[in-house]
């Protein structure tokens, strides 16, 4: 009279029920077993549950094998969110910008004491430079600085950015840069004796960088102190240490960080 007996059979499967996404901390029951607890993750295709107690268990995502609030649900695993682009940042801690190419270089420079102030800036703000299209020039030291100023024929439009090693009151150094005083022109500098100490010594491997005294060459005291036989063998290794701004101590930021604000701004 009736037809099929309605309690022959799953019931669960004969119902539609509602799939919740399985997120993490939602607690839900096992029909089966009656246990009760958190989504806590999954493994092996099956959700992890865990109940106040702290136990652990795994239960297939089977259709309506589990009671949220009572009522009947089939889990479902969540859809992974997609991946938040990570912004990329330069050597120096700027942040990236991608898909821009180089600039032709710029009538405005700066100039830096030596191959190894090259290597070193590009190593750091090279991205940054490039962008900028400001080309780095390294000089053979700065004792004819004002002459090689006024050759370069600074102007408004034409700006010129100098690095200068150990720049301390006193120096020999500052005296040079006292000479200097043309208003599109900044000198700037860092007070270590040679843009390898401006590395920070406990990345070559050093508690601090050795005393050299007065008379003897930095660079081969320093080789010597810390047993490397070429200067050349010695800057390879500092070179290698550094992979950022992170590296460098903070006068040398500084100095940089002024003179590439200097030289790409133009006054109209």
């Amino acid at each position: 009279m009736y037809g099929e007996d309605v309690l022959k059979g799953d019931w669960r499967r004969r119902k539609v029920v509602p799939e919740v996404d399985a997120e993490r901390d939602l607690v839900v029951e096992d029909v089966d077993s009656g246990f009760c607890g958190a989504v806590i993750g999954f493994e092996l295709g099956a959700v992890v549950l865990e109940d106040r107690h702290g136990k652990r268990r795994n239960f297939p995502l089977e259709p309506a094998a589990f009671l949220l609030d009572g009522k009947p649900v089939t889990l479902r695993r969540p859809a992974a969110a997609p991946a938040q682009a990570q912004r990329r940042v330069t050597a120096s801690g700027s942040v990236a910008v991608e898909g821009v190419r180089a600039q032709v270089a710029k009538a405005s420079r700066i100039w830096v004491e030596g191959i190894h102030d090259a290597a070193l800036v590009e190593r750091i703000w090279g991205d940054d430079l490039r962008i900028e299209g400001i080309v780095v020039e390294p000089l053979d030291g700065i004792d004819d600085l004002a002459a090689a100023v006024r050759e370069f024929q600074p102007s408004r439009q034409r700006k010129l950015g100098v690095l200068v090693d150990h720049l301390v009151a006193g120096s020999k150094e500052s005296r040079i840069v006292a000479a200097v005083t043309d208003p599109n022109v900044l000198v700037t500098g860092h007070p270590y004796v040679d843009v390898w100490q401006a590395v920070k010594p406990e990345r070559v491997g050093l508690s601090k960088w050795p005393v050299i005294p007065p008379g003897r060459p930095w660079k081969e005291g320093i080789c010597a102190a810390v047993g490397v036989r070429e200067p050349a063998d010695m800057w390879r290794r500092i070179l290698k240490s550094v992979s950022s701004y992170k590296d460098v101590e903070t006068p040398l930021i500084n100095s940089m960080e002024r003179l590439i604000d200097f030289v790409t701004v133009l006054d109209d």
